[in-house]
């Protein structure tokens, strides 16, 4: 079934989020770094202007700046009303109340939007759809990162995870995966037995990181050779 718009809530991260959620520091400018689902963030437009190699993913890329900031209206108040319905759900500390929030998360993406067409054509926001098969060949990539989408949508299945999981080690020498929640703010069902298939071949870890908005979602599962 071919990737709907109308299925997607768009909302962006900025460079410092990606920072803390990452464990990066200016010494990664030297890595070549690919993003997996990085949608509307900021992240790529920030890193690059400061010196960084990025690269991101997302199915998002295949439609217009139009069409993406035409959904980032629609779903605006829509996110801003469960947040606010979910606000016990969330560490009020860096950011300090949904007004602050909204802020952070409308500088990224409208950052993004203004991005968004130079770096189609710089080839930084490349349309693609895990698990398939990147453009890419082996080792192509230092690390890759993925925010809020690998074992955190649990109903896609085990099987999905592992065939994307898989399909980034192949272009990546490592691999961050931040949070380690489900949508509900659980610790993901799902870390057990990934950790258990990986570290026969891979050294695997979870590391903490200092970002924590979501309950309890302050963990990285790091996967390297």
């Amino acid at each position: 079934m071919a990737f709907q718009l109308n299925s997607v809530v768009p909302w962006g991260r900025n460079i410092d989020e990606y920072f803390s959620m990452f464990n990066l520091s200016d010494k990664d400018k030297e890595l070549k770094i690919a993003g997996f689902g990085d949608g509307p963030a900021s992240f790529n437009y920030e890193a690059t202007g400061c010196g960084f190699h990025i690269t991101s993913f997302d199915p998002i890329y295949q439609f217009s700046r139009e069409e993406l900031g035409q959904r980032i209206s629609e779903v605006r108040d829509i996110v801003m009303k469960q947040m606010a319905e979910n606000k016990e759900n969330y560490v009020w500390e860096n950011i300090k109340n949904l007004e602050e929030l909204e802020e952070v998360r409308m500088s990224a993406m409208n950052m993004f939007l203004a991005d968004f067409e130079r770096g189609l054509a710089e080839k930084r926001y490349v349309y693609h759809e895990l698990p398939n098969r990147l453009n890419c060949e082996n080792d192509s990539f230092d690390l890759g990162i993925s925010s809020h989408f690998l074992l955190m949508y649990t109903a896609l299945g085990y099987d999905f995870h592992i065939k994307a999981i898989d399909e980034i080690l192949r272009v990546c020498k490592e691999v961050r995966i931040f949070p380690l929640v489900d949508l509900d703010s659980n610790p993901s069902s799902m870390i057990s037995e990934v950790i258990e298939h990986y570290r026969e071949l891979y050294d695997v870890e979870i590391h903490e990181t200092n970002y924590e908005f979501q309950k309890g979602a302050n963990r990285l599962l790091v996967i390297k050779r």
